[in-house]
């Protein structure tokens, strides 16, 4: 395995952030998605160690696209943790939205409104009870653009941002996360039967492979396929995928004009 290991150190470093973070804003503590998977709960776990059960709220918000082991499994971290936990059904909220548009929408656009309703109810909270609205996202999931603009993008600090997929679950057995949830195969559930490495075009131990040899170490894509041993048309690919990409993890873009 190329990636370095997860040690203490990163664990101390990660709750840090989350603390420092809200006692820089001034708030009183977070507000984070529950999704069942393993982002969501091991970001839930960091919070509650490093800021305490009382200043967490997780809220549930499945869809009819939501498998019940999910809302089932965001519901039992929710108890673990002794956090405030609130479940609210998005159906009803994305309903209206089919009078309002008249052009025939895509299942991308359906899902993506999915995870943009979810942005929009958790900032209601943040915003009612003076708290950060904490994301759930890695750094695989970064780098590539797998990830909703405004949507699940839409948050004010992202705790496991620098972590790779593969450390996530790393961490996640250092934190005693349910077995349940760690052997799950990830998925956003933004539509029947979807899974994260299907519509990735690919497994997330070799893709945090290639994204470390090539973001963090520099490597060129030969390198990069002798080393991982995959072929250097998938390697370009990825590569394309975080140049085209950027625009969702970067501020949005100004002219330059000198007056």
């Amino acid at each position: 395995m190329d990636l370095p290991p997860i040690n203490e150190k990163v664990i101390y470093q990660i709750k840090k952030f989350i603390k420092d973070k809200v006692e820089e804003a001034s708030v009183d503590g977070v507000v984070l998605g529950l999704s069942g998977g393993i982002d969501s709960t091991v970001t839930a776990y960091l919070c509650k160690e490093a800021l305490g059960p009382d200043r967490v709220l997780g809220i549930v918000m499945p869809a009819r696209t939501t498998s019940f082991i999910d809302v089932k499994h965001a519901r039992m971290v929710a108890e673990i943790l002794g956090i405030e936990n609130e479940t609210i059904q998005i159906d009803p909220l994305i309903e209206p939205f089919k009078s309002l548009c008249y052009h025939k929408s895509t299942k991308l656009a359906r899902g993506n409104l999915k995870a943009r309703m979810r942005m929009m109810i958790l900032y209601y909270h943040s915003n009612s009870l003076n708290r950060l609205v904490v994301g759930t996202g890695n750094r695989t999931e970064l780098l590539v653009g797998y990830f909703t603009k405004y949507g699940d993008g839409g948050v004010d600090i992202l705790p496991i941002g620098c972590l790779y997929k593969s450390h996530v679950k790393l961490l996640a057995e250092k934190l005693k996360v349910p077995v349940e949830i760690i052997e799950k195969t990830p998925t956003a559930g933004l539509w029947y039967g979807q899974t994260d490495e299907e519509e990735l075009g690919i497994k997330y131990p070799i893709l945090d492979r290639i994204l470390y040899l090539m973001v963090d170490q520099g490597l060129d894509d030969q390198n990069i396929s002798e080393r991982v041993k995959a072929p250097i048309g998938e390697v370009k690919r990825i590569r394309m995928m975080v140049k085209n990409s950027r625009h969702k993890i970067n501020p949005p873009e100004v002219p330059n004009i000198k007056f």
